[in-house]
This record gives C-alpha cells, structure tokens and sequence, in this order.
C-alpha cells in the first residue's frame, strides 16, 4: 500500500546498496576480505558504511568466506546479510544471491553495486553513480576512472534477471556489461576515487593509509 502509493505520487523506488564481500582471499592466504582491518575495523563494515552515506538504502551484504566470524565481528547494523554458501565458485554466485534477495524483498527500483576490496571508493563515487537512476527500472550506469568503465555499477531492477543469468565463475555482471556497453552511462569518478583492488600481499599497503 505504501510502495504504491509512493509511486503514484510520482517518487521513484529507492536505490539498493549491495556489497559484494564474500572472497575468502585465496591470493592474500585465505584472509577473508570482509574482515581486512582498515581503520580499526573490519573492511566490510567500512564499505557498507559508504554505500549508506552515498545515499543508497537498504544495504544488502553478500557473506561468504567466514561468514560467521563476519557476522560476529562486524557492525553491520542496519544491512541486510546475504549467506551465499557457493561463494568458492566465484563472484558471480554472490550477484546472483545479492540480486535474488534484493528481488524477494520487492521495493528496489535499482541496485548499486559494490566490491568490499575497493576502499579507495567512497560515498562521493555513489552518489554520483547514483544520481545516473532517474528512477528508471532499466537505469544502467557504471562509474569510470579516465573513462574505463569500474565500481560502484547501477543496475535498474528490470536489468536483474538477465545480469544473474549471465554471471559465472568470477565474471559478475561483466558479460551482461560488455554485451550492453552502448546502454551504459559512464559516470566519471577519477577525481573523487581510487579503483584500486586489495587481491594481493602487496596491496595490503593501501589499508593503512587514509583512502
């Protein structure tokens, strides 16, 4: 009654946070990433975190590897946890998990897709991404660095069926991007972000700086 009504009145459906943080970190030991510290906390909470302050509600957040550690270590009050058990198949699963539980709550008009190892991107790129909904089902935006297509990705809830049906392995929503790049508003954040991912030993670096 109320999501009608709101609608009727012409206010677009809300823009879903979803974080994908289910890696168990196979090229930095087996650390999981949600639970890289940075700042004193666990990295997963640090990236719900922008996707709240960037303007996305609800946040729905993709568990995996040491899930129950995350759950019990984390603050992720407020989220919305996602157990996605096929996790070691790769990232597409946790999209298709993230995007399933987003489709059974029914009130997101479009989701706003985060990986939890990019903390170089803050509430500043989401907004910005986020002001590319419009309030269209079919929205389709994607930050960029220098023009190269990166995180965070808007997809319009019309767009959810299709982008699960082609996410394997750890391709995510690659395919779905590629196939439907001249749909895609671009929306440049190398000004505001850093794209750069925590996968290797090496790139621990960048948790002990202000990012």
């Amino acid at each position: 009654m109320n999501r009608t009504s709101s609608q009727s009145a012409g206010a677009p459906a809300p823009v879903a946070g979803l974080l994908l943080a289910a890696g168990g970190g196979r090229r930095l030991g087996g650390r999981p990433k949600a639970l890289l510290p940075y700042r004193g906390r666990p990295l997963v909470e640090h990236a719900a975190r922008v996707l709240r302050e960037g303007g996305c509600g609800p946040v729905h957040v993709v568990l995996g590897a040491a899930s129950d550690e995350v759950a019990e270590r984390a603050d992720l009050s407020g989220c919305v946890p996602v157990d996605n058990p096929r996790w070691p198949e790769g990232m597409g699963t946790s999209l298709r998990a993230g995007l399933a539980s987003l489709g059974a709550s029914g009130t997101a008009g479009a989701a706003l897709v985060l990986l939890v190892d990019q903390p170089g991107i803050g509430a500043r790129a989401v907004a910005r991404v986020l002001a590319a909904y419009g309030g269209s089902r079919g929205a389709l935006a994607s930050a960029a660095y220098g023009g190269r297509r990166g995180h965070p990705v808007l997809l319009g809830a019309d767009r959810w069926a299709d982008v699960a049906a082609q996410a394997e392995g750890d391709r995510g929503a690659r395919a779905y991007l590629r196939a439907h790049e001249a749909e895609i508003t671009l929306v440049e954040c190398g000004d505001v972000a850093e794209a750069y991912d925590i996968d290797t030993p090496e790139d621990l670096v960048h948790l002990t700086g202000e990012a």
